[in-house]
């Protein structure tokens, strides 16, 4: 209901009177003021009080608990009385209004300027993508557990002072409950902050930093008492945490709400995309290898593992045949027709062994240590490596030695294989 002046860009209005102006944004969107905006500058050679204007008329038409809150500390707040004071308006927040009053009858400019690149937004955009693709490596850092404690502790004491207290709660809904109230308390106290702070920082700077250093130094040491995160959920929800809060500097970050509805959309994919691909390369595997021919592997047996395996195959086999012997629709009359020994053959279905002690203590006779086989065999070799041994080669000589060894290991796998 005012009668105020608008301000549009590149405005420079001079007035010596009382005058309240307003800044009415521009709906249309575009990509280049993604981090623009504007800049009022009010200065004067003598004191001036500013008192930003509220859209709602005495906060009648508010419309949560939040805005009536902000609406009763403007009421309340004294106006700020300086010579030269600035404001910063983003390109898509809410229109602006404020009323200048000079003290004395004095001249005084208000000037409005575009800044294409502010770097405060920039900042808060950057942070706010580092701290989210790095939020699972910095939830298991300890300097950032502690550092996170004291920002945590000077912006949000209420929340800080609840988790602490957290022990001796012994309710988790009553808990959860206080920890709501906690959050939405400490969120409107950081909006206030933001609001008010070049009039908190100009007139109640001392206080400011006596709190900064007293509650920052109170959370360092609470956090340094309670020790780092160790348990696995602690640390997920400390990374789910960190996530969230960069999704909102993103939002902070950026005058276009729909670009950062699509950087923390885009995050969000990109963070799960590693699982995605991750999965998809696992059962790609799988179905590369289910139908892929597999390769023949050749496997070197040793001295012992060939008698080993020679002799358990060779138990198992007679097992088999005497299981197939005994079975009902085996033709007995006819094999036995064709034996010449059907009583050995008996006894060998019912468990008797297949070779007899007659046939083992010849075959140990002819093919065993000292038999008339293995000692013509040492000599035709030992004869054979002595004319073909030249006089000066070592490595020939080795080589050689290593061929009658080979054929020395050899000769009782052939023996048992005659």
């Amino acid at each position: 209901g005012r009668n105020c002046s608008f301000l549009q860009e590149m405005d420079v209005i001079q007035k010596q009177d009382e005058n309240c102006y307003c800044y009415v944004q521009n709906r249309t969107i575009h990509l280049q003021y993604v981090w623009s905006t504007l800049q009022v500058k009010v200065n004067s050679t003598e004191m001036f009080s500013f008192e930003p204007i509220s859209e709602k008329s005495h906060c009648r038409n508010s419309e949560t608990v939040f805005e009536f809150a902000a609406c009763a500390v403007q009421i309340f707040r004294k106006p700020e009385i300086s010579t030269e004071t600035f404001i910063s308006i983003q390109q898509y927040g809410e229109d602006i209004c404020f009323k200048i009053q000079p003290l004395k009858t004095k001249l005084y400019t208000v000037s409005v300027k575009r800044e294409m690149l502010d770097g405060k937004l920039l900042v808060l955009f950057v942070a706010g993508i580092f701290l989210f693709h790095f939020a699972n490596s910095l939830s298991r850092s300890t300097k950032f557990f502690y550092f996170s404690g004291i920002i945590l502790g000077v912006l949000a004491l209420l929340v800080f002072v609840l988790l602490t207290l957290k022990r001796f709660i012994p309710r988790r809904s009553t808990f959860w409950i206080l920890m709501s109230g906690c959050w939405m308390s400490s969120l409107y106290f950081i909006c206030c902050f933001k609001e008010n702070m070049q009039w908190l920082w100009s007139e109640h700077r001392n206080y400011l930093l006596g709190y900064f250093l007293a509650v920052g130094m109170t959370s360092f040491a609470t956090c340094y008492q309670h020790g780092p995160l160790t348990s696995e959920v602690s640390i997920t929800l400390f990374m789910w945490t960190l996530q969230l809060t960069a999704s909102v500097l993103i939002y902070c970050g950026v005058t276009i709400p729909q670009v950062a509805y699509a950087v923390i959309t885009v995050s969000f994919c990109s963070k799960g995309l590693g699982y995605y691909v991750g999965a998809a390369c696992y059962i790609g595997r799988k179905v590369k290898n289910h139908f892929k021919s597999k390769k023949l592997v050749f496997k070197y047996l040793t001295e012992e593992e060939y008698r080993e395996q020679g002799e358990t195959e060779t138990i198992r086999a007679l097992e088999e045949l005497r299981s197939f012997c005994r079975n009902p629709d085996f033709p007995s009359w006819l094999a036995i027709s064709k034996l010449q020994s059907p009583h050995r053959f008996a006894g060998f279905v019912l468990g008797s062994p297949h070779v007899s002690s007659a046939e083992t203590n010849a075959h140990d006779e002819e093919y065993g240590f000292g038999s008339c086989f293995l000692e013509e065999h040492l000599f035709e070799t030992t004869a054979e490596s002595e004319q073909d041994e030249p006089a000066n080669s070592i490595h020939e000589g080795d080589e050689e030695d290593e061929d009658e060894m080979h054929k020395q290991i050899l000769s009782p796998y052939a023996t048992e294989l005659l």
